[in-house]
């Protein structure tokens, strides 16, 4: 079992940074490819960026490509979406969610493929 909890979302204006972070626990936290999502009102939840266990993969969507980056101190149990140039539209909650059975690259963007979800953190960014 795997739990999850983001932390960081605010109120930012446009062309601030802001980092999230995704705090896991249980054992198997350090084994999981992690994903963050986000979901914007009345739209349906899309992929951001991923990273895998090791931390040596990460893969993009292309809205953020160049603007955010996600990184993993494992130490820390702790995944963080570093956030750039923040735009009106990556206004949405947030969400982390971890797979331990996704094992090779490409990573995937589906939030089907992941098993542990977070509760979210809101990230508004006003123009």
């Amino acid at each position: 079992q795997v739990q999850l909890v983001e932390s960081g979302g605010t109120l930012v204006q446009a062309g601030d940074s802001l980092r999230l972070s995704c705090e896991g626990s249980g054992y198997t936290f350090s084994r999981c490819a992690v994903g963050w999502f986000r979901q914007a009102p009345g739209k349906e939840r899309e992929f951001v960026a991923a990273i895998s266990r090791s931390g040596s993969s990460t893969t993009y969507d292309d809205s953020v490509k160049g603007r955010f980056t996600i990184s993993r101190e494992s130490a820390k149990k702790t995944v963080y979406l570093h956030m750039n140039s923040l735009k009106p539209e990556d206004t949405a909650v947030y969400y982390c969610a971890a797979e331990p059975t996704i094992l090779t690259v490409p990573l995937s963007v589906n939030s089907d493929d992941y098993r542990y979800w977070g509760q979210g953190t809101q990230v508004t960014v006003s123009s």
